[in-house]
C-alpha cells in the first residue's frame, strides 16, 4: 500500500481538477433536436445578433437586431410585444466617446392561458445593444456582442420557448424585457425604471441574464438583497447550481455594473453571467467564433428550471413571496453542489467547527505531538509568506502589464494582457513548486536535528511532526482568518472550508487510523480551491493575482502536509 500511495495522490489530484472545471460537473451542450434547452438552437439567435456592430454608435444595425427580437417574440406567440422610445439620450462623455442616440426598449409579455389574469409576473432581462468603441493597448476596437449580451438575448428566448410547452400549467406570467444602451451606464433601464414604472407592477423575479466573457461556467455571481428566499428557489431548482455568496459582497466593492443594479433594492432577483475572460470582454473578440456553446448551455441548465419552478408553483402567485429581510450564506463545491445556509446557521456551523478544532488542537498537545509555541511560530511563518506572496503576485501582474503595454491597476480590473491566463497558472506553479521546496527543507532540518540509538523511529516522528506542526500552524492561521472576515463580511468560505474539511479529516483520522481520510480531505479542498480560485482571478483579473496568491499559498500549506501525512509509511503494529 505504501508504494502505490503516490500514484494514487497523483491520480486524486488529477481528477480534482478536472472535476473542478467542469469535465464532469457541467452540462454538455445540446443539439437543435433536443426536447429540453438547446445551446445549438441559441447559437442561431446569437448568429445573427452578432453579425455586426450593434452599439449606441451604429443606430441602423441595432435597429435591425430590435425589429429581429421583436419578430422572435411574436413568433413565440407574445399577447403584447412593446416598444419604449427614449429620444436625445447622451452618451458617455470622454475622451473616447460621445454619443446622442434614441434608446429604444421591448417588452414583451407571454400570460398564463387560464382567463385570469396573473397576479404575479416573473421578469427576464438582457440588453441588446453591444459595447461602443474600447481602447486597447494597440488599437480601439469594437464589440460584435456575441456574448455580451447575445448569450443573454439568446437564453432567455430558448428558456421562453421552452417553459411554453407546458403553458397550460402557468399560474404566474412572464415579461421579456430586453433594454437598450446598457452599455452606456444602463441608460435603457433606467429610463424605463424612471418613466414607465407601471412595467414592473406585479413582478415578483427578475432574473437578469450578463456575460463578462466569452467561455467558462455561468455564475450566480449577484443576488438582491434579502436573498433568503430567492436563494432556495435556486437551490430547489436550478441544475448545475454554480454560486457563491460572496461574489455579491465582492462586486459591490468593483465598478461594475448591470441592468440589475437599477433593480436589484426593489425587486427580488437574481444576476448571472460568464467571467472568463476579460480579453474578450467589450473588445472585437466578443464576436461569434469565440462563443463557448458549454457555457450557453450552463446557463440554459441553470435559468430554465427556475423559471419553470417560478410560473407553475402556487407559491409564488404572492409578487411579495420572495422578499424577505435575510440573506443567505452559499457557495458551491463541484461534485457536491450547492451548500446553502441561513446566516444563523452558518454562524452556528463556524463556531461548531471551531470548537471542534480547539478541542482537537488540545488533544494533540496534550498526547505530545504539538508545542502551542511551535505551531504559533509556524502559523506566523505561513501569514508572513502568504503576505510576500501578495506583494510578488502584484509585481509579476504589474511587469505582465507592462510588457503588454495594458494599463495596470493594483488590485483592480486590467484588460490587455494577452497571455494573462498563462501567467497566472505559470504563476500559480512555481508559488506550489516554492512551497514544496521550503516545507521539504524545513522537514530535513527536523530530521537532522535527531539523534541517539533510535535515530529512525526518532527521525520518523520528528518529520511527522514536522508535518503535524505545518498543518496546525496553517490551520490556525485559517482559524483566524475566519473568525475575522465572518465578524466584518459574514463570508468566510475562501480560508473557512479548507479548514473545516482538514479538521473534520483529521479527527477521523485519529479515531480510526485510515490515512483514506486524509486523502478525502486533499480531493475536496482541491475541488473547492481550483474553483474558487478560477473564478477569483476571472473576475478580479491578473491586476487582483496577489490576493489570489495569498489564498491560493494557505490553501497549499494545507494540502502539502496532508500529502506528506498520508505519504508517510504506515507503522506495523
Amino acid at each position: 500500500m505504501n508504494k502505490i500511495r503516490p500514484v494514487i495522490l497523483l491520480m486524486t489530484i488529477v481528477v480534482s481538477a478536472f472535476m473542478a472545471y467542469g469535465l464532469w460537473t457541467l452540462p454538455k451542450p445540446k443539439p437543435a433536436d433536443h426536447e429540453g434547452f438547446s445551446s445549438a438552437r441559441v447559437v442561431e439567435d446569437i448568429r445573427i445578433i452578432s453579425r455586426n456592430h450593434h452599439s449606441v454608435a451604429h443606430p441602423q444595425e441595432r435597429a435591425e437586431v430590435r425589429q429581429y427580437l421583436v419578430k422572435r417574440l411574436e413568433g413565440l406567440g407574445a399577447d403584447t410585444v412593446m416598444q419604449f422610445r427614449y429620444d436625445s439620450l447622451v452618451g458617455p462623455q470622454n475622451k473616447h466617446v460621445e454619443y446622442t442616440f434614441d434608446a429604444v426598449n421591448v417588452l414583451a409579455e407571454f400570460a398564463p392561458e387560464s382567463s385570469v389574469a396573473p397576479e404575479s409576473w416573473l421578469m427576464l432581462v438582457a440588453h441588446y445593444d453591444s459595447r461602443y468603441s474600447q481602447p486597447m493597448p494597440q488599437d480601439t476596437v469594437w464589440s460584435y456582442g456575441a456574448a455580451d449580451d447575445g448569450y443573454g438575448v439568446g437564453v432567455i428566448l430558448e428558456t421562453v420557448s421552452q417553459a411554453l410547452r407546458v403553458r397550460q400549467d402557468w399560474k404566474q406570467g412572464v415579461k421579456v424585457l430586453f433594454t437598450d444602451a446598457e452599455e452606456v451606464g444602463m441608460m435603457g433601464m433606467k429610463a424605463i425604471w424612471e418613466k414607465n414604472r407601471e412595467v414592473f407592477d406585479n413582478v415578483g423575479l427578475v432574473l437578469n441574464v450578463e456575460a463578462r466573457g466569452t467561455w467558462g461556467p455561468a455564475l450566480l455571481f449577484e443576488a438582491c438583497p434579502g436573498n433568503a428566499k430567492v436563494q432556495e428557489l435556486y437551490a430547489s431548482a436550478a441544475s448545475y447550481p454554480y454560486t457563491y455568496s460572496l461574489t455579491t459582497v465582492v462586486y459591490g466593492f468593483m465598478p461594475n455594473f448591470t441592468d440589475f443594479t437599477i433593480v436589484k433594492d426593489s425587486l427580488p432577483g437574481m444576476n448571472f453571467s460568464t467571467i472568463a475572460d476579460v480579453n474578450h470582454y467589450h473588445t472585437d473578440l466578443d464576436n461569434f467564433n469565440n462563443i463557448s456553446e458549454k457555457s450557453i448551455q450552463h446557463y440554459g441548465e441553470q435559468i430554465l428550471p427556475v423559471t419553470l419552478k417560478y410560473l407553475t408553483d402556487e407559491v409564488y402567485a404572492d409578487k411579495d413571496y420572495l422578499r424577505s429581510d435575510e440573506d443567505k450564506t452559499n457557495f458551491t463545491i463541484p461534485l457536491l453542489g450547492l451548500f446553502s445556509f441561513s446566516r444563523t446557521g452558518y454562524m452556528i456551523f463556524n463556531l461548531v467547527v471551531f470548537a471542534f478544532f480547539l478541542l482537537l488542537f488540545a488533544l494533540e498537545g496534550v498526547r505530545g505531538r504539538l508545542k502551542a509555541g511551535k505551531v504559533c511560530a509556524m502559523s506566523l511563518k505561513v501569514l508572513l509568506s502568504s503576505v510576500l506572496a501578495l506583494a510578488v503576485g502584484e509585481g509579476f501582474a504589474y511587469a505582465c502589464a507592462a510588457a503588454s503595454g495594458a494599463k495596470f491597476k493594483f488590485f483592480g480590473i486590467v484588460q490587455g494582457v494577452p497571455f494573462d491566463n498563462t501567467a497566472m497558472i505559470l504563476f500559480a506553479a512555481l508559488l506550489f513548486a516554492a512551497c514544496v521546496l521550503v516545507y521539504r527543507n524545513g522537514r530535513t532540518k527536523a530530521a537532522r536535528a535527531v539523534s541517539g540509538s533510535m535515530r529512525a523511529t526518532a527521525v520518523s516522528n520528528a518529520v511527522s511532526g514536522y508535518a503535524l506542526t505545518t498543518l496546525y500552524g496553517t490551520l490556525a492561521l485559517q482559524f483566524v482568518l475566519s473568525a475575522v472576515l465572518l465578524g466584518v463580511l459574514g463570508e468566510n468560505m475562501m480560508f473557512f472550508i479548507p479548514m473545516a474539511i482538514a479538521s473534520a479529516a483529521l479527527v477521523l483520522w485519529r479515531m480510526t487510523s485510515l490515512k483514506v481520510w486524509l486523502l478525502a480531505a486533499i480531493a475536496l479542498i482541491l475541488l473547492h480551491a481550483f474553483s474558487f480560485l478560477f473564478t477569483l482571478s476571472m473576475a478580479l483579473t491578473i491586476g487582483a493575482l496577489g490576493a489570489v496568491a495569498l489564498i491560493a499559498l494557505i490553501d497549499m500549506m494545507v494540502i502539502i502536509p496532508l500529502a506528506d501525512l498520508y505519504l508517510m509509511p504506515s507503522r506495523r503494529k
